[in-house]
């Protein structure tokens, strides 16, 4: 369980500084691997699309059965065999901390660890004690990460034990609806969050506090780190979490995503029986798009730190999102994969020099939030090497 968030600084220091950016991945063979772009084909699939144009639209892979049941909510099936009798099991939930209203900051991400903590068929740890009877780990093929914009649940488990794909459903189900919230056990769980806010307390935290309203000018990110406010952690009612997941866990904003050796067939009917019956909100919020606007200034952040272990510069270009919808949008695609795979190199041969002023430096195209991407240029520099390394970064993006 965890948070995860965009990470983006304009900064340099006299002291040594260092930057972190919160990920959640697993390290562990996952079939998951297997489902690939949704968006695309094989390489001879869109080859036949360039007939009709560089805006033809990217079919969808054949290989992926999917599907949008009554209630709103997505499918999405791929049988992929390795490795062997595993499945792995994912519910995407669109909402995340910048749905929280101000009483509720750091909520969403709570939410997601009581869905450990009780739900309508799996009472307080009868989850996680049931899965680990069967061989499941906690972490490994267990796990759940909270962002600003979504909340996704994954769950690894065998398919060669009789009835677990079907409890595996199950537990998915009651997350999507089903979390009881018992208030002893949000009580208790407030501690844990705070065990977790002050693992992440240092140096990296203090500064972040300096270059975030730079890197989030005018906009609601500014205030929405999914750790949230311990404030509100400690004395939140118990009915503002439950309003937080009443307004936003429901089916017409979740996916359920199923990768592994399975059937095809019998995955979409046991999805359609399991989920079809999850209702929506009669009076469901309006969930919103929140804009990073663009800004004429250049915007620059010093952030220092006594405690600091390294020295990081970093310049962000911010600019609208880029799908990937068309033939085109994929060859921009492969063009900025090269790109960065390219500058990558070239920055590593400049490293290797005995002059050399950074001990690593990186440019390329980069996600960013959900309405802009980002073209970032980042390195990290030696005692002496701050200026240095600044010029480099700016000589070589202007060589290019």
């Amino acid at each position: 369980m965890g948070c995860k968030s965009s990470s983006d600084t304009t900064s340099s220091s006299k002291n040594k500084k260092t930057e972190t950016v919160a990920k959640s991945d697993t390290t562990v063979p996952s079939p998951i691997n297997g489902l690939g772009s949704l968006g695309s084909t094989a390489t001879t699939d869109v080859a036949k699309e360039a007939a009709s144009g560089m805006d033809a639209k990217l079919p969808f892979s054949p290989e992926v059965r999917t599907g949008k049941l009554e209630n709103g909510m997505h499918y999405y099936i791929r049988k992929n065999s390795t490795p062997e009798n595993r499945i792995e099991l994912r519910l995407a939930v669109d909402a995340g901390s910048m749905q929280e209203d101000d009483d509720q900051q750091g909520l969403a991400h709570f939410v997601e660890h009581m869905a450990f903590n009780g739900t309508t068929n799996f009472e307080k740890n009868d989850l996680i004690n049931f899965l680990e009877k069967t061989g499941v780990r906690f972490g490994a093929d267990l796990n759940a990460y909270t962002s600003f914009d979504e909340t996704v649940y994954m769950l690894q488990l065998p398919t060669d034990k009789e009835g677990l794909i079907d409890k595996g459903l199950l537990v998915m189900s009651d997350w999507a609806t089903g979390i009881t919230f018992a208030e002893d056990e949000i009580d208790k769980e407030r501690g844990v969050i705070q065990s977790e806010w002050r693992t992440g307390l240092g140096a990296s935290e203090r500064m972040r506090h300096v270059w975030w309203p730079k890197v989030f000018y005018k906009t609601r990110y500014a205030d929405r780190l999914p750790i949230g406010l311990m404030d509100i952690i400690q004395n939140a009612p118990h009915d503002r979490f439950r309003r937080f997941y009443k307004d936003w866990y429901r089916p017409n904003l979740q996916a359920i995503i199923v990768v592994g050796d399975l059937d095809v067939d019998e995955m979409e009917k046991k999805i359609k029986e399991k989920f079809n019956g999850l209702k929506n909100p009669e009076n469901p919020r309006e969930k919103k798009l929140f804009e990073v606007p663009d800004h004429k200034e250049t915007f620059a952040s010093i952030a220092t730190d006594k405690e600091a272990t390294s020295i990081s510069i970093q310049l962000y270009t911010k600019h609208e999102a880029e799908k990937i919808n068309t033939l085109d949008d994929y060859r921009t695609s492969l063009m900025h994969q090269l790109y960065n795979s390219m500058m990558s190199s070239r920055f590593d041969e400049i490293a290797q020099e005995n002059d050399a002023p950074f001990n690593s430096a990186n440019a390329g195209y980069g996600n960013f939030v959900r309405s802009k991407d980002v073209y970032y240029s980042s390195a990290q520099a030696k005692e002496d090497g701050i200026l240095g390394s600044l010029n480099i970064l700016l000589r070589e993006n202007q060589r290019v």
